[in-house]
């Protein structure tokens, strides 16, 4: 297998997990209490300015120019293209971006974005995606299952944010990450596989806390 596909299987249960939670499973039904997803938009609009960081750690230690373009293109893509989805929600909430700057994150979001820039601070171009990948991966993945439930992607109001989810610049640009984590570990040595495994299994569970984060609108 490579890389990534051995990072999927150990995280697999973890996503599964996520898929179930019924704040994920309120968004497929559409029964999702709006004020349920009104905390977690913010917190995630807070999140994602962290997780551009990350990819910021990216062209710092890459040392390849095409590589530094890559992490450089996703801060980007993050900055813009991802927060438009947060963007559009918050106009219809009725939120402004300094509204956003008024909440204090979570402790389980701190906790998430501190590891991901503590791995990221610790390891090279591998470990960086490796901590990226876990967010943007099961994304990819929860869209497309939520995308197959009946009436799920046309709900008039979580059909937009499943939309944004598994739409084909989303898909493109995950698949984009999961080749070049197998570009930058094509065959890692048993310990740098441990390594990549644990900071990739580790994101998936905070992935999870995000979820349940939301849905006990952990303040």
């Amino acid at each position: 297998m490579t890389t990534s596909q051995r990072l999927y299987q150990a995280a697999r249960p973890v996503w599964e997990a996520c898929f179930r939670h019924p704040f994920v499973q309120g968004i497929g039904d559409g029964t999702l209490p709006v004020e349920r997803f009104r905390h977690f938009l913010l917190q995630d609009y807070l999140y994602l300015f962290d997780y551009a960081r990350v990819f910021a750690y990216g062209v710092v230690k890459a040392r390849d120019p095409a590589l530094m373009r890559t992490f450089s293109a996703n801060v980007d893509s993050i900055l813009g293209g991802e927060m438009e989805i947060h963007q559009a929600y918050m106009a219809r909430l009725g939120i402004t971006e300094e509204q956003v700057f008024s909440v204090r994150p979570a402790l389980s979001n701190l906790s998430y974005t501190h590891y991901m820039l503590a791995a990221a601070a610790a390891g090279g171009p591998a470990e960086i995606i490796a901590a990226i990948l876990a967010c943007s991966w099961s994304y990819a993945e929860i869209g497309q299952r939520l995308a197959a439930l009946p009436g799920a992607a046309e709900h008039s109001f979580y059909g937009e944010w499943i939309r944004g989810y598994v739409g084909a610049e989303y898909q493109d640009t995950n698949r984009a990450l999961v080749a070049l984590m197998d570009q930058l570990a094509p065959n890692p040595a048993p310990e740098q596989y441990a390594r990549l495994e644990e900071i990739f299994v580790t994101c998936s569970r905070y992935e999870l806390g995000f979820w349940e984060m939301a849905w006990t609108l952990e303040t």
